[in-house]
């Protein structure tokens, strides 16, 4: 008679460990329902109003508070519905923090890759230029920019986003492609002869994965955050185009935000919601990058 073996419970890896995790973690499952809902909604919501229509100047339904004149959360200064600028402007907001991480995280796990492969003098010269544009003051020059640039569009400043914020990315890419360029199983594949892409984007990238998602979750929550606060500064988005931040600048008048807080307490509140939703979801995916700090099994 055959005895048989408890057959080894296989740890849950990748895909599996990070959902694991968000389930064990209520405040992060919470956020991430949401955060769907939240999108659903806002993309939904986006394909059935006209931009143009929305943002035509109605002087005679200016500041209409909710539930006047058809308005569900009234009108801004131009008589413009809040709730549909609400929709394009979050639907903006997101598409600029999508872009703009994607972009930002490809230049940068590229450079960080080829830098930790290559080390030595490829190693101090991108550095020594990624460390020129960390020391600069990028505020300032994406205002700057915004302001001399002909015919600015939403595009354009996702461009001037993307220029500057990838080298974070790059540097924790660098350190962990350096780390794990000292391996064994890289020394065999160099030895090979393997092609150095092929080491780069098959062998290296794929167990600095983990990272790469984890900060690409957390920039996505900062760039929406950058987004809106130079929109409310004035040097974001066009004033033609629908911004959450062109609402929150409406607090900037004092009779708006003592006696009109229907125009831009919601865009802050949904802002609130977005950045913390990303956030919370952003630190159980840091957990289920580390296996010590996981809180499901």
């Amino acid at each position: 008679m055959e005895i048989q073996q408890p057959k080894k419970q296989e740890k849950p890896m990748g895909f599996r460990v990070i959902v694991n995790e968000v389930v064990q973690d209520k405040i992060a499952l919470t956020s991430f329902i949401i955060l769907v809902a939240l999108i659903l909604g806002v993309v939904i919501g986006s394909l059935t109003i006209d931009t143009k229509e929305l943002m035509k100047v109605d002087i005679f339904n200016s500041y209409a508070r909710p539930g006047q004149e058809g308005y569900i959360l009234g009108a801004d200064k131009g008589g413009r519905d809040i709730l549909g600028q609400l929709i394009i402007g979050a639907k903006n907001s997101l598409t600029i923090g999508f872009l703009v991480t994607l972009i930002t995280t490809a230049v940068g796990v590229t450079v960080g890759l080829i830098i930790g492969y290559y080390g030595g003098v490829v190693d101090n010269i991108i550095m020594r230029i990624i460390d020129f544009l960390q020391v600069l003051p990028i505020t300032m020059i994406i205002i700057v920019l915004v302001v001399i640039i002909p015919q600015y569009t939403m595009w354009k400043f996702v461009l001037i986003m993307s220029i500057f914020y990838w080298t974070g990315i790059a540097r924790l890419v660098r350190s962990k492609s350096l780390s794990e360029g000292r391996k064994d199983y890289i020394s065999a594949s160099k030895t090979m002869g393997t092609h150095p892409l092929k080491i780069m984007f098959t062998e290296i990238l794929p167990n600095i994965s983990s990272i790469i998602i984890v900060d690409a979750t957390l920039s996505l929550a900062a760039n929406i955050g950058i987004e809106t606060g130079l929109t409310f500064l004035g040097f974001g988005l066009p004033t033609s185009t629908p911004s959450l931040g062109t609402l929150i600048s409406y607090a900037n008048d004092p009779e708006v935000i003592a006696d009109k807080l229907y125009i831009w307490v919601p865009a802050v509140i949904l802002v609130l919601v977005f950045t913390l939703s990303i956030n919370y979801v952003g630190q159980a995916i840091r957990r289920a990058s580390d296996a010590k700090q996981r809180r499901a099994s």
